[in-house]
């Protein structure tokens, strides 16, 4: 899979970034969720980001 990133709150790859993917979807870097009360598939799992960071990628029509 090759990942574009998109918008981030950092520079250096270790903090909560979105990006495009080449199969049309996104790939969300951010913080594990793990107190959540949700029962996932084994291949699943939650990311917290920050909501600016998705109003950024809207606001700037990068997604």
């Amino acid at each position: 899979m090759k990942l574009t990133r998109l918008v981030g709150e950092c520079e250096d790859g270790e903090c909560p970034t979105i990006y495009a993917t080449d199969r049309g979807t996104l790939a969300i870097q951010g913080g594990k969720v793990t107190n959540h009360g949700l029962t996932l598939p084994p291949h699943e799992t939650l990311a917290e980001i920050p909501i600016e960071l998705v109003r950024k990628a809207v606001r700037d029509n990068l997604i």
